[in-house]
């Protein structure tokens, strides 16, 4: 026989079975309701029985319809109480009956439930630490694990084929605390100072990450805007709504009971936190989106999963542990994204035990498409996802609470956040200032170049200038050559008429030439010639020996002297001396460059 696809609804006075059963017969179906219990019969489908929430009575107002074109069967109960709410009707796999008769006794296992080991007798749940004296016990020779911790010896058998899915290896072997150990150690080892500090200044994907809005965000607002209007706050269908494909997984589990001790259910309900952190995290990084490492980081971020960590003492210690594992083995590794996880999850968990179930059931179907991660829904969340159809909403309310109070910050993970972020906005500091200081001796270095060529152009210019006055002064000689050529020709013939006078003889026309007159000296030389060059002809022409004399005793000396000037233009000085009757004076030339020298004759004075 074939279990139908079918789902339940309710309004005040009626609980609404939907049935879909195509190609079956509708002409021969049997319904069968009473109390509690419905059962629902069309060949080849046969929906054995439904363990309802409420309660439900024949009074003639039941009615059914049957749809052709869909093939299903809508079939309307009335509620014994009118205005009773009943819960968790999308909870199928609890819906489901055993496969067992319910009026037979109690298995031996749940005989033993007592009043201690029963959720339902349990008044209030205590989620502070637990302390136990500590006693000396023998190990067992297997290490439980799993949910519950109802699981042994599975990695033993398939070692090789699951050291991928688990970090610790040969966990069968490995108890609690040193499983513990082992995984703090390798979280120290992995964590890389320069990856966090890399997510942490250069944020640009981590803040589009955050602004992602998840579909429990959605249903969170409506749940809080209608909160006082719904008799219910918890498992509104109108909040979380099952696709089929989730329906569908939640006919094939089979329906069985748990039976857990306190210490268990502490702990599955710390590894039920632990892994929803994990998944908010992979949901949130990845947009809603599955990929090929999904089922990685699932399984990684959750220590329940990857470590098979049962020693979890309490909310805070669960926190801590998904923290550290954020900032040491994803993609992303920032603190920020711990924070949207815990916040995401407790949104979860206030929406209730159907936002849970869902966030299960995709979990489940991330694994069952990883190879080998599969054997983690064998673990965990298969029996997970049977167990939250059966939770009471306080059980839930009570976590979630709990959840809230619960405070993390980065001095708790234990890998020195705070100082490494201390340490590298000083350095920034340092970078920033030490630039700023470059960037200064670059502009006085361009300043300085600046006021040098400055300097280069006043020098050039003044060096242009200079050269211009160099000309004015050339021109200015060349000027007071003329004159002194011509003043020069007017003295060689005042000069040259007494030496013909005297001796009969004209001495040559190369010889020096002065110029007495208002007390200046000028001196004829070539107008190309340079300044300096000039004054050093003048010395040298100053210096040598001069002699102009009248008498005729003297003209043999002087036209030798004149032939000697011509010759040779820088002569020893001589001293010459006329006779005592003497015409003339003779001129005895100082050592000492003076152009100031005077030639006096009395025939000159006479004249």
């Amino acid at each position: 026989m074939i279990t139908p696809a079918f789902e339940l609804t309710q309004d005040p006075d009626f609980l609404t079975v939907k049935i879909r059963v195509p190609y079956a017969r509708a002409s021969e179906f049997d319904i069968y309701f009473e109390g509690e219990d419905f059962k629902f019969y069309a060949k080849p489908y046969f929906l054995r029985q439904l363990t309802l929430p409420g309660r439900i009575v024949e009074d003639g107002r039941e009615k059914a319809s049957y749809n052709t074109d869909e093939g299903t069967f809508t079939i309307q109960l009335p509620k014994e109480v009118p205005g009773q709410y009943f819960e968790g009707l999308d909870m199928l796999t609890s819906l489901l009956a055993p496969k067992k008769s319910r009026s037979a006794k109690p298995l031996v296992e749940e005989m033993a439930v007592s009043a201690e080991l029963s959720e339902e007798n349990e008044e209030e749940f205590d989620w502070e630490m637990e302390q136990i004296p500590y006693e000396e016990s023998p190990p067992p020779l297997q290490h439980p694990y799993g949910f519950g911790n109802l699981r042994s010896g599975v990695f033993q058998r398939l070692q090789d084929e699951l050291s991928d899915v688990i970090d610790i290896k040969d966990p069968d072997q490995t108890p609690a605390e040193e499983r513990r150990t082992r995984r703090l150690a390798a979280e120290a080892a992995k964590f890389e100072s320069d990856h966090y500090l890399a997510d942490f200044f250069e944020d640009e994907a981590i803040k589009h990450l955050l602004k992602y809005k998840p579909w429990w965000i959605d249903a969170h607002k409506k749940m809080t805007a209608l909160q006082g209007e719904s008799r219910q706050e918890h498992d509104s269908p109108a909040f979380v709504v099952f696709s089929e494909e989730e329906r569908e997984q939640m006919r094939k589990f089979t329906n069985k009971s748990f039976l857990l001790d306190k210490r268990s259910r502490r702990h599955v309900y710390l590894g039920l936190i632990d892994i929803l952190l994990a998944y908010c995290y992979e949901i949130r990084v990845n947009e809603g989106d599955k990929n090929v490492e999904s089922s990685w980081n699932i399984r990684k971020l959750s220590a329940t999963l990857c470590w098979l960590e049962v020693s979890f003492s309490s909310i805070h210690d669960v926190l801590v542990s998904f923290g550290r594992r954020v900032l040491c083995y994803p993609l992303y590794r920032h603190f920020e994204l711990v924070t949207r996880a815990f916040s995401d999850t407790v949104m979860i968990l206030q929406l209730g035990k159907a936002a849970v179930l869902k966030c299960l059931l995709d979990i489940h179907k991330i694994f069952m498409e990883s190879d080998p991660a599969y054997i983690l829904n064998d673990l965990f969340i298969t029996d997970y996802c049977i167990w939250i159809q059966k939770v009471k909403s306080e059980k839930l309310a009570a976590l979630c609470e709990s959840l809230q109070k619960t405070t993390l910050s980065k001095s708790h993970v234990g890998l020195e956040l705070e100082e490494l972020e201390a340490a590298a906005v000083l350095v920034q500091e340092e970078e920033k200032a030490l630039k700023a200081a470059g960037t200064v001796s670059k502009q006085q270095l361009l300043c300085s170049e600046s006021e040098t060529s400055d300097s280069e152009e006043s020098s050039s210019t003044s060096s242009s200038e200079t050269e211009g006055s160099d000309s004015d002064e050339q021109e200015s000689s060349t000027s007071e050559d003329g004159e002194i050529n011509s003043f020069q020709g007017t003295l060689q013939e005042e000069r040259t008429a007494p030496l013909i006078d005297c001796n009969g003889l004209r001495q040559g026309t190369a010889a020096s030439a002065m110029e007495v007159g208002d007390g200046k000296s000028k001196v004829s030389l070539q107008s190309t010639t340079p300044p300096g060059k000039l004054i050093e002809e003048l010395e040298m022409q100053i210096q040598s020996a001069m002699r102009l004399s009248e008498q005729p005793e003297g003209l043999a000396t002087a036209g030798c002297i004149s032939q000697e000037q011509e010759e040779n233009p820088v002569p020893e000085p001589d001293r010459f001396s006329e006779d005592a009757a003497g015409k003339g004076n003779f001129l005895e030339v100082s050592p000492k460059p003076n152009p100031l020298l005077f030639l006096c004759s009395t025939n000159e004075d006479e004249d």
